[in-house]
């Protein structure tokens, strides 16, 4: 299973024009793409700081959408109040699910990297420690790792029921994030907390 993110810095004031557009009109068209398989979008309504991850069955079927997928981003983009954006590519190598998210679930998400060669060992520690410690969190609803195997960068996220629970479990997860990363090798290169306001991923569970 692979991805590709799509990050904007939406103006504040376009935010709610934004999601909409993105739910009633991009995810229709992605849906009509071969192997596509959802999409989720991330909105922080502090920073203005949006990424939409849309999901593919295969990577070959990822690339291949992108001549179609290139002009619906951008009237997106537009829609936020901001024609740049930010694209990457990964592989999706852990997705687990307590339970479905409803509305009002948030997402912590941790960005690192390591060498590329350590890659294998880190998504070990991951499944083996750090996965089991954060189904442990109340108010845990899902939670999924992404990957570049080319560059050693890596995406982890935490999908909470509310901003309620993000918020209580806040301590123990940033304990949790340095002990994972230090038994990993993987530095961190930024930290983030989002509202999840499109939640439409349909990628099997992972694990």
């Amino acid at each position: 299973m692979f991805a590709r993110s799509t990050t904007v810095q939406a103006h504040l004031s376009s935010l709610d024009a934004g999601i909409a557009h993105m739910r009633e009109e991009v995810m229709p068209e992605l849906d009509g793409i071969p192997g596509c398989i959802g999409l989720s979008l991330l909105v922080d309504r502090v920073t203005g700081r949006c990424i939409a991850t849309s999901a593919w069955e295969t990577q070959q079927a990822m690339r291949d959408s992108a001549t179609r997928v290139s002009p619906i981003r951008d009237r997106a983009a537009r829609m936020f109040g901001n024609s740049d954006t930010e694209v990457q590519e990964w592989e999706i190598v852990v997705l687990h699910r307590d339970h479905r998210s409803s509305q009002g679930a948030c997402v912590s998400a941790t960005w690192g990297r390591t060498a590329p060669e350590h890659l294998d060992s880190a998504i070990q520690v991951y499944k083996s420690a750090t996965l089991p410690a954060m189904e442990e969190s109340d108010g845990f609803c899902s939670a999924s790792l992404m990957i570049n195997r080319a560059t050693g960068q890596g995406v982890s996220c935490a999908t909470y029921d509310s901003a309620e629970a993000m918020e209580r479990d806040r301590e123990r997860a940033t304990a949790l994030r340095s002990e994972s990363t230090r038994q990993a090798g993987v530095e961190v290169t930024d930290i983030g907390e989002f509202e999840l306001a499109i939640a439409h991923l349909r990628v099997p569970e992972l694990v």
